[in-house]
């Protein structure tokens, strides 16, 4: 095999495409959340949506219609997990609105925290 060769099947290697060149590997989930969406301290909008995926950079989720790209959002979604296998967790996200359109709402994650919340008795 020749050096040109090589070249040559090296550079087809970089240049065929990937089908996924996130950074972060994204989960199918499926998750009812709430939202703020925020100016500051001021909440502008609340609304009701559903996560498709969820990666440790971002989340997309649909929401009914588009939200305003480059805004800051916080979503509020019940975790299917419990803590020590007896506490229910929400997970709690503050983050950016990469993108909005028809097929769903891209945001970055910023900040995340797990909060307890009381069990409901049935």
């Amino acid at each position: 095999m020749s050096p040109n060769s090589v070249l040559k099947d090296a550079a087809a290697l970089l240049e065929t495409p990937r089908s996924d060149q996130r950074m972060h590997r994204r989960y199918a989930i499926s998750l009812d959340v709430q939202y703020k969406l925020r100016n500051k301290s001021e909440v502008t909008r609340l609304g009701t949506g559903k996560t498709s995926n969820i990666s440790s950079g971002g989340i997309f989720l649909q929401t009914g219609s588009a939200l305003p790209t480059g805004a800051e959002i916080e979503l509020l979604m019940r975790w299917p997990f419990f803590l020590d296998g007896t506490c229910p967790l929400k997970l709690m996200v503050q983050g950016k609105i990469l993108r909005s359109d028809a097929s769903g709402t891209a945001v970055q994650l910023l900040r995340h925290e797990f909060r307890t919340s009381k069990r409901s008795v049935a």
